[in-house]
């Protein structure tokens, strides 16, 4: 009888916990089943919550970085506006000074777009490098003036990406390399590699890609593999020079790295010896051109700041649309990726209620089911201890008899 009530209490106890923490399970022995589901429940939502997070806070920066792009198309519209005025031939030595001046306060805020920072102080185009100005700006004296003379990008080619769903990523910031380039960019080495072959498994790092080669791979072997892996860039062999030859296949400046202890691309006569940081590491002795869209506004201001219009138009004004279209490209990438985000976010939103009810019918308490329980462990406990009481009425006085 004692045991009998004993386990009663225990019950009563078990089930006053329960409507106490409004959960069925306390410990894993309430039921093992339900609790491993419990678990992955409860994971399964703080992961949806955390992308959710993700989403929003990659969409606010997309939106932040799409304003300033839209700024930088407009400041582009206009120095193609002024360099076909000016290449008109109409005007005054002073009339283009001014032009130039116009073109000099543009590049300033341009200059200023392209080292932009976020509201947390981290910069929009500097990829890993989050912390510095992507864009060194060097100056020097015009006509008794400082101006800007020269810009050099510092960043690096990192892509911050963000994870949206399971094993889903999406880009969280644009290097600024990619961004603010006017032409595709040609590199071609100084060295015949006819008679070239790797001396061993080597990588090299083209835009971040790597390209992996192996021991005898002669240059038609390594033109091929580079052209046939991710990276956007073309490989051919120079016909005069029989020298490698390079050139991006989309606006951007090139990334060349030997990975490793390898050191094919400085063989070929593509990198310093020395080794340095992209993009300052292509050899002194390689020809590289290709300019950035402020190189192409230095141009252009120097040339109306001379008064000589002979040099703007044509190819320069061929640079000006590729860069135009290249900042669209971009900008019509942030709006497509918007686009999927927003889709991402509303499916988030949506599977959250769902794993919380799935969760909830694994471990809520049916607090209706249970005060009924409770009443009746309540109700039959009480019987109990008065049939108890019924059986045990002799006492120790009986016994002594």
């Amino acid at each position: 009888m004692q045991y009998h009530l004993r386990l009663r209490e225990w019950k009563m106890n078990q089930l006053n916990n329960r409507m106490a923490t409004q959960s069925k399970i306390n410990n894993l022995r309430d039921d093992p089943i339900a609790a491993s589901r419990s678990v992955r429940f409860q994971s399964q939502l703080a992961r949806l919550k955390q992308y959710t997070e993700n989403v929003e806070t990659i969409r606010g920066k997309n939106a932040f970085t799409e304003g300033y792009l839209r700024e930088a198309v407009d400041i582009i519209h206009r120095i193609r506006e002024l360099a076909v005025q000016g290449a008109n031939g109409i005007y005054t030595k002073q009339d283009l000074a001014y032009m130039g001046e116009e073109v000099d306060q543009h590049l300033k805020e341009l200059l200023h777009i392209a080292n932009a920072r976020y509201g947390d102080g981290t910069t929009l185009f500097s990829g890993y490098r989050t912390n510095i100005d992507p864009f060194r700006i060097s100056k020097g004296r015009m006509d008794s003036v400082e101006r800007v003379v020269k810009v050099d990008y510092i960043g690096n080619i990192g892509r911050n990406l963000g994870e949206i769903s399971e094993a889903a990523f999406a880009d969280a910031n644009i290097p600024g390399n990619y961004v603010f380039w006017a032409e595709n960019q040609h590199i071609y080495a100084n060295l015949d590699a006819t008679s070239y072959q790797v001396q061993e498994d080597s990588v090299i790092r083209i835009d971040g890609v790597n390209i992996e080669l192996k021991a005898g791979d002669n240059i038609s072997a390594i033109i091929s593999r580079i052209n046939e892996s991710a990276a956007p860039v073309l490989a051919q062999l120079d016909p005069v020079t029989n020298s490698l030859y390079l050139k991006t296949t989309v606006p951007h400046e090139m990334w060349l790295q030997d990975a490793g202890a390898g050191t094919v691309l400085r063989d070929l006569g593509m990198l310093k010896e020395a080794g340095g940081i992209p993009p300052a590491n292509i050899s002194n002795d390689a020809l590289a051109s290709g300019a950035s869209v402020f190189d192409l506004m230095i141009f252009v201001r120097d040339r109306f700041l001379e008064g000589d219009t002979e040099q703007i138009g044509g190819a320069v004004l061929g640079s000006i649309d590729i860069a135009m279209d290249n900042l669209l490209t971009h900008v019509a990438r942030l709006g497509a990726e918007d686009r999927r985000l927003e889709v991402t976010e509303n499916r988030l939103h949506y599977e959250q209620p769902v794993v919380i009810e799935q969760n909830s019918k694994e471990v809520d308490l049916d607090l209706s089911e249970a005060i009924t329980e409770l009443k009746m462990l309540e109700y039959t406990h009480k019987a109990a201890l008065q049939t108890t009481a019924r059986i045990m009425e002799p006492t120790l006085l009986d016994y002594l008899r």
